[in-house]
């Protein structure tokens, strides 16, 4: 598990909800989805506001700042295809979240 870098408890981050936590000098948004983690880039394309702030509603999550809404599997911006943030491999290990930069 060499490539992997632990980024956060599993139980800190309750189901629907999202944090913001720093892998390896990164600001990764990080949701819990009914127990699957996904992570993603934290900074929103358009202005760059914070993911880790946002809503998680359905796999999509919603910049707080002015609404964009992406995919949490794929990172693709739902209103300007071809646009992404960067997503992550999570492993969950125990009660540990480790994030593939």
């Amino acid at each position: 598990m060499s490539d992997f870098t632990w980024a956060a408890k599993a139980n800190d981050i309750p189901s629907g909800e999202g944090r913001v936590c720093e892998v390896n000098g990164v600001a990764i948004a990080l949701f819990n989805v009914d127990g699957t983690f996904h992570a993603l880039d934290n900074t929103c394309i358009h202005r760059g506001g914070p993911l880790g702030d946002g809503i998680c509603t359905d796999g999509t999550v919603t910049c707080p700042w002015h609404g964009w809404e992406y995919s949490m599997t794929t990172g693709e911006c739902k209103g300007m295809p071809g646009q992404s943030v960067d997503t992550y491999e999570v492993r969950i290990e125990g009660e540990d979240i480790h994030i593939k930069l």
